[in-house]
């Protein structure tokens, strides 16, 4: 449950929302997206896949709005050369290039987040809004994750767990604790012992 919170995301930023879980950053991701909407990607905490399809055609959903009905339907049963060489430069920059014709039901979580994650980056726009969308990758794949996110989209939103990789990717910290801002600063201003009490009780 949110509470007396009032928020503005300026074009450029990358925004990192940190805090505890049951917080309340994820129903603040879902107030940006309704705020913002339109021309904004978003990879949910759940990876919204369609398990019996390849990583291929999962991906490729985050372009449906391109292209019309005749031409999406073609490439859900014969895969087109050009979409998929627009695809596999992502999926091989994730760590995903021997999977691109895998059902993503037999991905690990990992991959099913990375999935998900280039999904959004095919869809582009002008922001993203990711949860927790390096939860389940090393320190190394998280940077690449991040580093795509960040070339991709102008400005990044993202609920992040790791604390330390919050500091070091985003511009500005936004600390969320029982349902409202704690802490809203610049993040070259903070430490990580700076942001301890949003994990106590």
């Amino acid at each position: 449950m949110l509470r007396g919170i009032s928020i503005g995301i300026s074009k450029g930023e990358r925004v990192a929302l940190v805090g505890e879980s049951g917080a309340g950053k994820s129903p603040l991701l879902s107030v940006l997206q309704d705020r913002y909407g339109g021309n904004t990607a978003l990879i949910p905490q759940q990876a919204g896949l369609v398990r019996s399809l390849s990583v291929f055609h999962n991906i490729y959903m985050g372009s449906l709005h391109r292209h019309g009905t005749a031409y999406n339907l073609l490439n859900l049963a014969w895969p087109q050369k050009a979409e998929v060489a627009r695809i596999r430069p992502i999926v091989e920059r994730l760590g995903l290039g021997d999977k691109l014709f895998v059902p993503t039901g037999e991905l690990s979580g990992g991959q099913q987040q990375r999935t998900a994650i280039a999904r959004a980056i095919l869809q582009g726009g002008d922001a993203v809004l990711g949860d927790e969308p390096v939860s389940a990758s090393d320190n190394h794949q998280s940077r690449v994750i991040l580093a795509a996110l960040s070339e991709t989209f102008t400005t990044v939103v993202l609920a992040m767990h790791d604390v330390d990789l919050a500091l070091e990717f985003s511009t500005r910290i936004i600390g969320i604790k029982d349902g409202g801002i704690a802490l809203d600063a610049p993040a070259a201003e903070l430490t990580r012992s700076g942001l301890d009490f949003l994990y106590r009780k």
